[in-house]
């Protein structure tokens, strides 16, 4: 007697980045419309309310919703399309500027950093402010992830016709993968944190016809992240 077929096992759903992007701009923005029609109706209790205590608590409701909404807005943000305004800047004042923007944007860690920007008057072609966010990101990414005791390294030289910028953090064990740095979004999720920032500025930094590398030095017991790009020209 013959045995009866196996089920065919179950195929895993392989859905295109740009179709989850196109899901996530739609629900985003259908959110955005309730949590606006809320503020509005929370902003008309307010004016209604007489009461002191009730007035703050309508006061905090406001700012919960605003705080929601400017959460949907940087997630909508991450799937945006990367459109660079580019420019001759100096890399010693892209430099600069990222060092002000992390010293406002981490105070409290700021001063644990050792920079080294030795790069000359050579020129980057850029979108600085695009470019500056994703060199934030990694940052962010050295300042939240299983950090160990230790200043970071940050440094920026010219080397071969590239910019090189090198972020070293220290980390007692690494057990992550680096040879596909940026490149599996939505793979690590937690509160607030959806996997999308490193992806992100991969996609930024290939935009600029760079390159983004990542490895983990056990001797040193630390993970260098390297940003290369090519140099700009003055026009």
């Amino acid at each position: 007697m013959s045995q009866p077929a196996s089920p065919p096992a179950e195929e895993t759903l392989q859905v295109p980045m740009p179709d989850v992007a196109r899901f996530v701009q739609q629900l985003s923005h259908d959110l955005r419309n309730h949590l606006n029609a809320a503020e509005l109706q929370s902003a008309y209790l307010g004016e209604l309310a007489e009461d002191a205590a009730l007035k703050e608590e309508v006061k905090r409701l406001r700012a919960m919703l605003a705080a929601m909404g400017a959460s949907l807005q940087n997630l909508t943000d991450s799937f945006a399309p990367i459109n660079l305004t580019v420019m001759p800047y100096e890399a010693a004042s892209f430099m600069e500027d990222l060092r002000q923007k992390i010293g406002k944007q981490f105070p409290a860690a700021s001063g644990e950093i050792d920079w080294t920007i030795e790069t000359g008057s050579a020129l980057l072609s850029i979108d600085p402010q695009i470019l500056q966010l994703a060199f934030v990101e990694l940052f962010a990414n050295a300042f939240q992830h299983d950090r160990a005791p230790g200043p970071l390294r940050a440094s920026a030289v010219v080397s071969g016709g590239d910019f090189v910028f090198t972020l070293t953090e220290p980390k007692t064990s690494f057990t992550g993968e680096t040879e596909r740095w940026g490149l599996q979004p939505l793979a690590k999720l937690k509160h607030g944190h959806y996997g999308l920032g490193l992806s992100r500025t991969r996609s930024v930094i290939e935009a600029h016809r760079g390159q983004l590398r990542a490895r983990f030095d056990s001797a040193a017991a630390a993970l260098v992240t390297t940003v290369v790009l090519p140099l700009g020209t003055e026009g």
